[in-house]
């Protein structure tokens, strides 16, 4: 990385950030990154017996807390381009309707097990596919995992599982919800907000836990929710979008596959990968482990 030539400098450069930041945001946006039916039962009774044995089975510990209903802010997910510069987002106004319920924990390496063995879910990558723990969380998913994982489920529960939106996580999180703090900027030097945004991620990676914990580990939200903001950062259903903001607002550009995580800090992954460590692209510090936890419509 270039250095100053008055003192020795580790940080890149203008251009090198510059060239960095555009390159994370077009992997991101454009997604250039590396790359069973049950058994039909014989008789009606036994068939009948059976699904009822399945939805115990696939609903066993499943235990669920009420997303708070209404309206509220919350710092809105995406880019935001001032004539082609990031800004900081805005506060939006989202809503939770009534009947909404999430998961007090996020799925289990065991949970997702069964949904494998049934055949409705892939098989995880080399080094997640034998996870079986009942407590800890299961990792290496990725969006397209977690929805066939949540179809799987309706399907043998009665119910309507699916991963909740951006705004359904954040009213969740409750007191755990962290937004990013405004970074400075100068319209006349760029580099300015491109080396703060360099230093947050550095921050950002000191003292992360990267093994998954059991269960609990991070303690429970003001809700009862565990492990909100952990070190799993769940998949949600938002799609990331570029904003155009500013003197120039235009409508907003979304790409579905690429789609918006929580956690710690806020993330935005390409829908395909499971393990964002073996060079997957993202924008900014990629997530430690990708997980997830689902929303119930009642």
């Amino acid at each position: 990385m270039p250095q100053s030539r008055s003192s020795p400098d580790p940080r890149p450069g203008r251009a090198a950030r510059a060239g960095l930041l555009a390159a994370m945001l077009a992997c991101a946006a454009g997604m250039a990154c590396a790359a069973g039916m049950a058994p039909a039962a014989g008789a009606a009774a036994a068939s009948s017996a059976a699904s009822a044995s399945s939805a115990s089975a696939a609903s066993a510990g499943i235990e669920v807390v009420a997303i708070p209903s209404g309206e509220f802010t919350y710092q809105a997910a995406g880019e935001f381009l001032d004539r082609g510069r990031p800004v900081d987002a805005p506060r939006v106004q989202g809503r939770v309707e009534p009947g909404r319920a999430i998961m007090r924990r996020q799925v289990s390496q065991a949970e997702y097990a069964r949904c494998v063995q049934a055949g409705a879910c892939k098989r995880l990558d080399k080094g997640f596919r034998d996870l079986n723990s009942p407590d800890l969380p299961a990792v290496g998913v990725s969006w397209a995992d977690a929805t066939a994982y949540a179809a799987w489920l309706s399907r043998e529960t009665g119910q309507r599982w699916r991963l909740p939106v951006y705004a359904e996580w954040v009213r969740a999180a409750a007191d755990r919800y962290r937004e990013e703090g405004a970074l400075p900027s100068d319209p006349a030097d760029p580099a300015v907000r491109w080396l703060a945004e360099y230093e947050r991620e550095i921050a950002r990676s000191r003292g992360r836990i990267k093994a998954t914990q059991p269960f609990g580990h991070f303690g429970v939200n003001a809700l009862g929710l565990s492990d909100m903001g952990g070190n799993v950062w769940e998949w949600t259903d938002t799609c990331f979008a570029s904003h155009s903001v500013g003197a120039l607002p235009l409508a907003p550009r979304e790409n579905c596959g690429v789609r918006i995580l929580a956690g710690a800090h806020i993330a935005a992954m390409a829908d395909f990968i499971r393990d964002p460590r073996n060079g997957a692209c993202s924008i900014g510090l990629p997530p430690a482990n990708l997980g997830f936890r689902l929303v119930r419509e009642d």
